[in-house]
């Protein structure tokens, strides 16, 4: 988290619960069938575990991700 954070030069925040896709799917499906009353029920229920700050300068940022852009470039062909 703290590489994308670096990265996007932006706040990370990674919530408690790291399934966020199955969670989000049972959240809906509460809703759905009115076990929660509304978005903000479920708002309630949702907790920070940690926030990731940026700590790369820009010109750090811009060098590792042009070296991030050259891998995933290397790496279009490794199989056939």
């Amino acid at each position: 988290m703290q590489l994308q954070a670096d990265i996007l030069g932006a706040d990370v925040v990674r919530p408690v619960v790291n399934e966020t896709t199955a969670l989000g799917a049972s959240y809906a499906a509460g809703l759905a069938v009115g076990f929660w009353k509304d978005e903000n029920d479920i708002r309630a229920n949702w907790a920070q575990d940690r926030k990731f700050t940026p700590e790369l300068a820009a010109d750090e940022r811009e060098k590792e991700y042009a070296g991030w852009k050259k891998a995933i470039e290397k790496s279009r062909a490794w199989t056939d």
